[in-house]
């Protein structure tokens, strides 16, 4: 006889003692075929709760037979408890447990028919079918026997059984007699679990969209070899998420490109809600084709007509079967161990693993709360409860783009209903799209239409509230941590500006990442240069740092147009790095009054409704003026006080000591402290009206029809220009291109001159926007600034000796890698916001980098 153990489940031991449970189990240990741990035993655990595996009341006097009997039993009671809690355990784990027990009551094996039901995994049971003498020649031979009354009770308990165990429900019952030859074959590895090793690519929902599937294909690599497969070159395979037929117009060639690539071996394919309905209305059951079903239906009678009933039925069967063959979910395995899950809808944590009816159910149809009106279901959001770290890789649901929330990811961009087809390539979780043209649900119950209604609706905050990862196409995914969500969950409640505004946080910018060689100086333009070419970047652009506030602007042609991108009628918004409005409403209003009128010929020529700036807006004091008040002024005039009232002590002292060195020194504090003043007050000054206010942009982040990522920093000066030509409240920034040593001579020149003169220094950028080494973001920009302006920073006798030796060790490790993932989730949030995806997927990325600029950095660098 053949015996399948199957990888997990139950395995439930059924005969009287004697009957050899133990003995065959402990030869499947010793021959490697099970492990010692999925092996449970009654005699083992009344050992190890109560130190007796038996007691024996044989020829006692009654009171202590009966006393012996009843230790013996509270002794099975909590031998069992104990052990039961040991099955669930292992249960939750999926693991496979073998029970070494008699189970002759049917109680006993009730419950552990209910205990592998309630964890969805499948219950076994293993019958010892022994004649009575041979159970009592065996008990004679025991070093504990059990008595021939306890025998024979046991042997009539099992031959009554027998005859209850075929109506109850195990995935398989088998019966081992005495001297039949037994051969075990253990499934090791779950049906569920793929091994990595060449690559994967998994894709969403194609519903019938044939052409573009072979599209798809051809982008990734794979090549038709002359048998019509598709092969990678590479090895790679693909994986379904199930949903390849019904609703698109050819779903029977796509059903048959995968029937042969499974057979093939390089293909794998998840069951789905329309493939489990296809394969019932297949298999004869009374199904209803809707929803585009019924699409299958037809094609399958057109195929009838051109080949006859026989070969259609011959196409069926193997249909149905690759259908009903389908797997409720796949996980993927490096090197043996989980990192990622693939579903068709969604699945809970504990169900990975695992197969049941009702977690094929869920993984078909996700989490859903009955019907709509027109008989949809309402689907909920299964994401927010994903807690451990597999990537879950999910369709289903159309998204107008693949997204990322809790280490899940969508991917199906609703290619039937003229979205994308989307493949995720794993394990470089590269997404790789295709587009479909035509919306073949002829417009009915379009989900990427409905959702495009929905645009403007409040995110569920629900599902950030214990971290999230959000995807960048710069940097990968990025995630934030539950305390760094909650500041920024109080910001955006009470602080910031409307969520349908709040588009893009500018990112934090590092300073050089080595301190200054010279002596006299913590940051030198030199160190900077030498980031940038020890990455590969030879030009390079440094800009003026005004010494203003960092502000965005959000600038409509008109109010009408507001409507579209906010959802109200607005000729803007502007906003401080931290998300709060940067002037009050009358203020705000007159600068957007006069930037509409004054920008009608950019928007004009560039043929865009809206302009996204990055921007620094002076004088310094329009922000920072409380801070000037209650922090630089006090501290200056303190210290010029204090410092000045020492000075004409020591001048005046009449003491016979020669103090010329202390007077010395606090003359150079003395002037240190006139620095400090200086710096600040350079970049203050009255308001009395908008021509006082000034705006240096530095980046046009985005226009209503596209991004500008893409071009250099020299091209964004460039249009810096032309808005200073537009408006007055624009103002140039000086910039200077590094390409060589005679130019980074030059610039560090200017550098020395301008700060001299008090100003806050420069920032130095490469070329591109977006400029990677080897694959991997560097930083956008670093920031030098003048010796005179770190007075301001560190402290107003930062430049002493001891003071400057510690500060250059400083660490800024951390604050760059801060800078490049908000510089990320900066420009993947405003590519979202410029393909009109929803407020959600836009505040993804913004309460992200909120979130980072809560972590912990120190603020002067």
């Amino acid at each position: 006889m053949d015996m399948y153990l199957p990888y997990a489940g139950i395995i439930l031991c059924i005969g009287p003692s004697n009957s050899g449970k133990t003995t065959l189990l402990q030869s499947w240990i010793a021959a490697g075929t099970v492990k010692r741990s999925e092996v449970v035993s009654s005699d083992d655990f009344r050992e190890l709760v109560g130190d007796l595996r038996f007691l024996d009341w044989k020829g006692r006097p009654r009171d202590e037979a009966n006393s012996l009997i009843d230790q013996y039993q509270e002794l099975s009671r909590e031998a069992f408890q104990t052990m039961d809690a040991v099955v669930e355990t292992r249960c939750r784990l999926n693991k496979l447990t073998i029970i070494d027990a008699t189970h002759l009551h049917p109680d006993d094996r009730e419950r552990y028919r209910q205990l592998a039901k309630k964890h969805h995994l499948p219950i076994l049971s293993l019958v010892f079918h022994m004649d009575e003498q041979t159970l009592l020649d065996r008990d004679n031979n025991r070093e504990e026997p059990r008595g021939k009354k306890r025998i024979k009770q046991q042997f009539q308990s099992f031959k009554r059984e027998l005859r209850f165990l075929k109506k109850e429900r195990y995935a398989r019952i088998y019966t081992i007699k005495d001297g039949e030859p037994l051969s075990v074959i253990r499934q090791k590895n779950s049906p569920l679990e793929l091994e990595l090793q060449s690559g994967f690519d998994i894709v969403g929902d194609i519903h019938g969209c044939f052409d573009e599937w072979l599209e798809l294909l051809t982008k990734l690599g794979y090549q038709k070899n002359e048998a019509g497969l598709y092969i990678h070159p590479e090895g790679r395979k693909f994986i379904s998420l199930g949903d390849i037929m019904s609703r698109g117009p050819k779903s029977l060639p796509t059903m048959l490109f995968f029937y042969r690539h499974l057979e093939a071996g390089l293909a794998y394919m998840i069951d789905s809600n329309h493939g489990w309905k296809i394969a019932r209305w297949l298999d004869g059951k009374d199904v209803q084709l809707t929803h585009g079903d019924e699409k299958m239906m037809q094609e399958l009678q057109a195929f009838e007509q051109a080949n006859g009933r026989e070969k259609t039925e011959e196409l069926k069967l193997k249909l149905k079967e690759m259908l009903l063959q389908a797997p409720s979910h796949y996980i993927i395995k490096k090197q043996g161990v989980p990192t990622a899950a693939c579903v068709h809808a969604g699945i809970r944590d504990e169900w990975i693993g695992k197969q049941s009816h009702a977690i094929s159910d869920f993984c078909r149809y996700g989490d859903t709360d009955g019907f709509d009106e027109q008989q949809k279901p309402i689907r909920k959001d299964w994401t927010i409860n994903h807690k451990n770290s597999l990537l879950i890789i999910w369709g289903h649901d159309p998204r107008k783009k693949a997204t990322i929330l809790n280490q899940t990811i969508n991917i199906d961009q609703g290619a039937v209903f003229g979205g994308e087809l989307t493949a995720f390539r794993y394990p470089e979780k590269e997404r790789v799209s295709v587009n479909v043209e035509t919306d073949y649900s002829d417009g009915s119950h379009n989900p990427l239409l409905e959702l495009e209604k929905k645009r403007f609706d409040l995110p569920n905050l629900t599902k950030y509230m214990d971290g999230y990862s959000t995807s960048t196409e710069d940097f990968g995914d990025i995630h934030v941590g539950k305390q760094q969500i909650i500041p920024a969950f109080d910001a955006v409640s009470h602080v910031t500006v409307p969520l349908e505004e709040l588009v893009y946080i500018p990112p934090t910018m590092s300073p050089t990442p080595a301190p200054s060689s010279l002596d006299s100086y913590l940051e030198h333009p030199q160190e900077a240069i030498n980031y940038y070419q020890q990455k590969g970047v030879n030009r390079m652009i440094a800009e003026k740092k005004h010494m203003g506030s960092r502000a965005v602007l959000l600038l409509f042609k008109s109010k009408e147009t507001g409507v579209r991108y906010i959802d109200q009628a607005s000729l803007g918004v502007i906003y401080t790095r931290t998300g709060r409005a940067f002037f009050d409403k009358d203020t705000e209003a007159k600068v957007l009054e006069k930037l509409c009128i004054d920008l009608q010929p950019y928007y004009e020529k560039h043929k865009t409704d809206f302009v996204l700036l990055d921007a620094e807006i002076m004088p310094w004091n329009l922000k920072a003026k409380e801070l000037i008040a209650q922090q630089y002024a006090h501290v200056a005039e303190n210290a010029r006080m204090d410092r000045s009232h020492l000075i004409d002590k020591m001048q005046n002292s009449t003491l016979d000591h020669d103090l010329s060195e202390w007077l010395y020194d606090y003359q150079n504090k003395l002037a240190h402290t006139e620095i400090f003043e200086q710096v600040y007050q350079k970049y203050c000054w009255e308001i009395h009206g908008l021509n006082e206010i000034q705006i240096a942009p530095f980046h046009i982040l985005a226009h209503s029809n596209k991004t500008f990522f893409d071009q250099s920093h020299e091209w964004h000066m460039g249009m810096n220009e032309q808005l200073s030509e537009r408006s007055s409240l624009f103002v140039r920034t000086e910039y200077k291109i590094i390409d060589s040593d005679a130019s980074a001579a030059d610039v560090i020149s200017w550098w020395e001159k301008i700060t001299a003169d008090g100003h806050e220094g420069i920032v130095i950028k490469p070329d591109l926007f977006i400029s990677k080494e080897k694959g991997k973001l560097i930083q956008p920009a670093i920031k030098v600034r003048g010796q005179k302006y770190l007075h301001i920073i560190y402290g107003i006798d930062y430049l002493e000796p001891h003071n400057l030796k510690r500060l250059k060790k400083r660490n800024v490790s951390k604050k760059q890698k801060l800078a490049l993932k908000e510089f990320a989730l900066g420009v993947e949030g405003i590519r979202r916001f410029v393909e009109e995806e929803s407020v959600e997927r836009v505040h993804e990325c913004v309460l992200a980098t909120l979130g980072l600029e809560s972590d912990p950095v120190d603020p002067r660098l």
